[in-house]
């Protein structure tokens, strides 16, 4: 058997995330305290107890979400006996997932990572004036059908693909007209249900090019080693090992669409028939339904999922 090991993007986040994991595992609260040192902020309080609309700021929801899903693993390695290259073949994550996958691969220390994510959020929020930008779910076209409405509805303006994430679920994004006439041009070429995000900025599209050049910057400047077991990289779907390799993909995915649907596909080419899902929430393995039946997965993220993973190995 072969497994990989993801971790899930923004979106995923939920007030009380990581509270019965730091309460009942004393590894997986060291986690938390070392990301609020070092970010000088109790972004483990704001996780445990909200308020959700402080916790869904891009700023503190990368963070925190990489938070958590690095507390489940430092759980399953250190008390759990988890070996990555033994029990793990590939680690992948969606947008800020991929930094959560390099932290837990041992490319990147933990707060490095948290420092970069809170740049990141911070970057991507402010490259764009509020209301300029936004995202839509084009659920029910295939990916070649929403390829057309985008190019269609760009009329001069910015309306790219930004996820792939399942047959029949791709989102767009860009200037808030051109993706609002996607949405219409979508409905009348058969989506079944294209809808705008509660998003705060169009995420993976050209207009997240300032954030880009900020997260070369911040790239250039922390070290970045060699992943344990490969990377599945976003931009390219396929594996990657080389740092330089890694930190160039890091900042284009900033702009580039999320290839999520064909890195399931690339894994399952490469014989992986178990995808674990490390954090908060269950996307990932919710689509992985919808892209490949033969591959199991599952989600960890309570005290109980940790232990009954632990008992499959």
């Amino acid at each position: 058997m072969a497994r990989a090991i993801v971790f899930p993007g923004q979106g995923s986040q939920n007030v009380g995330m990581g509270k019965a994991l730091a309460e009942a595992v004393p590894t997986a609260r060291e986690v938390f305290e070392e990301v609020d040192e070092a970010l000088g902020q109790n972004l483990s309080r704001l996780m445990f107890e909200g308020p959700i609309e402080e916790l869904t700021l891009t700023e503190n929801a990368q963070p925190a979400l990489m938070a958590m899903s690095l507390a489940v693993v430092r759980v399953l390695r250190r008390d759990g006996g988890l070996e990555f290259g033994k029990h793990c073949q590939f680690v992948a994550g969606h947008s800020l997932g991929e930094y959560s996958a390099l932290c837990a691969a041992d490319a990147l220390d933990l707060d490095v990572t948290a420092r970069l994510l809170k740049r990141r959020g911070q970057a991507m929020q402010q490259a764009v004036p509020v209301g300029q930008g936004t995202m839509a779910a084009l659920l029910g076209l295939d990916f070649e059908a929403a390829q057309g409405v985008a190019r269609d509805a760009a009329e001069g303006q910015v309306c790219d693909i930004a996820n792939d994430n399942a047959p029949g679920q791709v989102v767009v994004s860009g200037n808030v007209e051109a993706v609002e006439r996607a949405v219409e041009l979508a409905k009348e070429r058969g989506a079944r249900r294209p809808m705008l995000l509660p998003v705060s900025a169009p995420f993976h599209c050209a207009l997240m090019q300032p954030a880009a050049d900020i997260m070369a910057d911040a790239l250039q400047q922390s070290n970045l080693g060699v992943p344990v077991v490969p990377l599945i990289a976003n931009v390219t779907a396929s594996a990657v090992s080389d740092p330089a390799e890694i930190r160039e993909l890091l900042v284009r995915q900033v702009t580039s669409m999320v290839r999520w649907r064909e890195s399931v596909l690339y894994l399952r080419q490469q014989d992986v028939d178990n995808l674990v899902e490390v954090g908060a929430g269950k996307v990932l393995t919710t689509m992985l339904k919808r892209i490949d039946k033969e591959i199991s997965g599952q989600a960890i993220s309570e005290p109980e999922d940790i232990e009954a993973f632990l008992k499959s190995l």
